[in-house]
């Protein structure tokens, strides 16, 4: 009976658990015996392995994180931390491996596969930064939670007046401020993609209140300032009081939206279909509605670029 392992690695995005349950179940169902690797390429390089069965994945649909944990790590980079790796998969009998995880996640799967290993990845990121994919695992449900937010903080910032600064992940992609700000209403946003001009953004802030608005909320991503910074300067130039807010990585929790859940369960059931079909060094991804995939040297020569006509929808609304 072939084995095929899992694992996740970097930061933890909600979807996580039904990617996995997705896998190990499908993988079950066509005769493969699954193997659950922990603490990602830690526990691949520790030896940190355990069987998965069905049960074993019951009840994680609907949770967010990852139940296999996740851990970063500079030996895996090196030749010797993969040579610890390839001899624990060889050891384990390991004949296929899925990997769950962003960009660096991608770098360590695509190594293993140019040293023969089988490999295959998941989109595994909040900040939604894969080229080659219109979605990855956790964006869908971290917007949701950015909005909820934001909608708690409009309520405060009406009471008092003030303007709210608020600072979400995307330290190279803009996509959940944009997407997120669109979806809340904000009246800026910021994010490394383009160029901005704060002082016009504070003078479009006093302009509205002159009007008679009563709250205003800039959206930053974290790649172009700080919710401080930007707040601070804001309130230099425009006289209005300004408070920043760091959202964090309250942005990684939450259940996972029944979008997640759904992308994250087609992208399981097919990457068995690929082992299956002998398809391997790709990683899978969604593209007009319907689950793709692209080898790893097309996803790393590939630039991911942020929705230009969605950024001209968020200037056309504000």
């Amino acid at each position: 009976m072939e084995k095929i392992a899992v694992l996740t690695s970097g930061g933890d995005s909600q979807g996580m658990n039904s990617a996995i349950r997705a896998v190990v179940r499908t993988g079950l169902a066509h005769g493969y015996e699954m193997i659950g690797i922990k603490r990602g390429y830690k526990g691949l390089m520790e030896n940190d392995f355990i069987t998965l069965g069905s049960k074993d994945v019951s009840d994680i649909l609907y949770r967010g994180g990852t139940f296999l944990q996740s851990a970063r790590s500079e030996e895996f980079k090196t030749e010797a931390g993969q040579n610890k790796a390839i001899n624990n998969l060889k050891k384990h009998g390991v004949d296929y491996l899925i990997v769950i995880g962003g960009d660096g996640s991608y770098r360590g799967a695509q190594s293993l596969a140019k040293r023969g290993i089988k490999t295959y990845g998941l989109p595994g990121t909040i900040d939604n930064d894969i080229p080659l994919t219109d979605y990855t695992i956790g964006f869908d449900t971290t917007l949701n939670v950015v909005q909820d937010a934001i909608s708690n903080l409009r309520d405060t910032m009406s009471s008092h007046e003030r303007v709210s600064v608020i600072e979400v992940m995307g330290r190279n992609c803009g996509d959940i401020a944009l997407q997120g700000g669109i979806a809340s209403g904000v009246d800026a946003v910021l994010i490394p993609e383009f160029d901005y001009d704060i002082k016009a953004i504070a003078n479009q802030l006093s302009q509205g209140f002159e009007r008679g608005k009563t709250h205003s909320i800039v959206m930053v991503a974290e790649g172009v300032a700080t919710a401080k910074e930007v707040a601070s300067f804001i309130e230099e130039h425009s006289n209005l009081d300004t408070r920043p807010t760091v959202l964090g990585h309250i942005q990684r929790g939450g259940t996972p939206s029944a979008f997640d859940r759904l992308f994250t369960s087609r992208m399981g059931h097919m990457v068995i279909e690929l082992i299956n079909d002998g398809v391997t060094g790709v990683a899978l991804g969604m593209e007009k509605n319907e689950i793709t995939y692209h080898t790893f040297d097309e996803i790393f020569k590939a630039q991911n670029i942020v929705n230009k006509k969605l950024y001209k929808v968020f200037q056309d609304l504000i």
